[in-house]
């Protein structure tokens, strides 16, 4: 049985995945909702995919006991999960409880962890290392969170740029805090 393979992000509205100038995490809109939900989808037993520059931005923002670190329980919890940083750069061990990196190309790694992993493989953030592996048809869900901002100024790692052409299929939505909609779909390669 091959594991699913879901690709989470978070987004502005005008497709940004974060934001500099005075924008904070989650662009300041997050409420007890988002954060319930949050801690719910990493409670379930699967195996977190990183390339290494989220792996980075990652490990210092959780070690960090600066303004900036977050220490979200969903993002405890995401960090204590098995986790593989597919790097050809970094070298163990990591600073991360249950990681381990495997180097290659991220659509080799990833196909062979389809094939091997019992459990459903996520990725949350790895922008370039997503959007290849979208392109190589190993991204079985595309789950977006979609912040009420437009960050045109101050936008940073815009998340499709440079990505093939996508047919989405809608597989779930909903909306959490009253303003913040997560929406899930089974994205297809456009002929």
């Amino acid at each position: 049985m091959t594991a699913t393979y879901t690709f989470d992000v978070f987004s502005s509205l005008d497709g940004f995945g974060a934001a500099g100038g005075d924008w904070t995490g989650y662009w300041g809109k997050q409420g007890p909702e988002l954060l319930d939900h949050r801690l719910s989808l990493y409670g379930e037993e699967q195996r977190m995919v990183f390339g290494a520059h989220t792996y980075r931005v990652f490990a210092q923002l959780i070690a960090s006991e600066t303004e900036e670190a977050v220490h979200d329980p969903w993002v405890t919890r995401m960090r204590n999960m098995p986790a593989t940083v597919v790097s050809n750069t970094l070298e163990e061990p990591l600073d991360w409880p249950d990681a381990r990196v495997v180097r290659g190309d991220a659509v080799d790694v990833v196909a062979r962890l389809k094939e091997e992993s019992d459990v459903p493989l996520r990725s949350h953030g790895s922008l370039s290392m997503n959007r290849a592996l979208m392109a190589a048809g190993l991204v079985d869900r595309v789950q977006v969170t979609l912040f009420p901002v437009i960050t045109g100024k101050n936008g940073l790692d815009p998340i499709f740029q440079g990505a093939a052409d996508f047919d989405l299929e809608l597989l779930d939505h909903r909306t959490l805090d009253g303003h913040i909609q997560e929406l899930t779909y089974r994205p297809t390669l456009h002929p």
